[in-house]
């Protein structure tokens, strides 16, 4: 597996995210366990969870439970994996989202994770998403101060815009590794952020890079650049999809959501999928 780096940390260059797991419409708990087993037997070392990854109100931190759970019951040396969780962002059950950036909140939401991962410190925590109604100083400050406490060992930012990226670096005092965007073929516009981050060195995680859950099994048909490749070059045209972001730049590490193992099984493929200038020209142009 290529190998890419969060801080002083080296991860794999694709990363699973957990959130089809444990939302509506996700498998039984086997199925999910043997997902990450899969993923971990393939080389995957960064996990990408949060605490609003859940579907009932009645169970917040479902999927940092079922990651603990997965990672302890492997089997085999875990310790090497980063575990990225986030806080800030809640589901109250009934589908929709809503934030909670204050300081109070975000410190409690990262001592709730910390049970429910069953960890000392966590891998890499990120800062949902801005909260409108909260200094976005204030809510980064928090998360400083965690960093400060040794509660976690990296710091990271959700849907942030270039300049939340450089005032976050700027209060966390340089030490900003990660940030996680929505990006893919059809979501383009968080390019300045990926730009901005290999400029400064700073892990760049596409969110739903395949297009989200309901659509990442027709990007072929919606993306006739990707299937064509594919076809030329045998392989899924998720592969392409995963390939072309990885050729962006070297801080790019997608975080693809599975709930199945062979889904992740060939997503952790395009690692090693190596693609032409021409090709990536193609699928830039769209």
């Amino acid at each position: 597996m290529r190998m890419r780096r969060i801080g002083d940390t080296q991860v794999s260059a694709i990363g699973l995210g957990g959130m089809p797991m444990s939302i509506e419409g996700r498998p039984d708990e086997e199925r999910s366990v043997a997902t990450v087993h899969a993923a971990l037997d393939a080389g995957v070392t960064l996990i990408d969870t949060a605490d609003a990854y859940h579907r009932d109100a009645a169970e917040v931190g479902h999927n940092e439970t079922l990651i603990a759970r997965a990672l302890s019951s492997h089997g085999a040396d875990t310790s090497g994996v980063l575990v990225a969780t986030k806080g800030g962002h809640l589901r109250p059950g009934d589908g929709s989202w809503t934030l909670n950036g204050s300081p109070e909140y975000l410190k409690r939401a990262c001592e709730a994770s910390l049970k429910r991962l069953g960890v000392e410190a966590i891998g890499l925590y990120q800062f949902h998403r801005p909260d409108p109604k909260v200094p976005y100083a204030d809510s980064i400050g928090a998360i400083r101060d965690l960093l400060d406490e040794g509660k976690i060992r990296f710091a990271g930012i959700s849907n942030a815009d270039p300049e939340q990226i450089k005032q976050a670096n700027e209060i966390l005092g340089g030490r900003l590794v990660s940030v996680q965007n929505q990006f893919s073929p059809a979501f383009r516009s968080s390019e300045p952020e990926l730009e901005l981050c290999a400029e400064m060195g700073i892990a760049f995680l596409p969110w739903s890079p395949l297009g989200g859950i309901a659509q990442a099994g027709d990007l072929g048909s919606r993306f006739a650049p990707f299937a064509e490749i594919a076809k030329a070059r045998e392989v899924s045209p998720q592969q392409v999809c995963l390939a072309w972001m990885l050729a962006k730049a070297p801080v790019v590490i997608p975080i693809p959501g599975s709930s199945r193992p062979e889904t992740i099984r060939d997503s952790v493929q395009a690692a090693a999928l190596e693609l032409t200038s021409d090709e990536l020209a193609r699928l830039d142009s769209r």
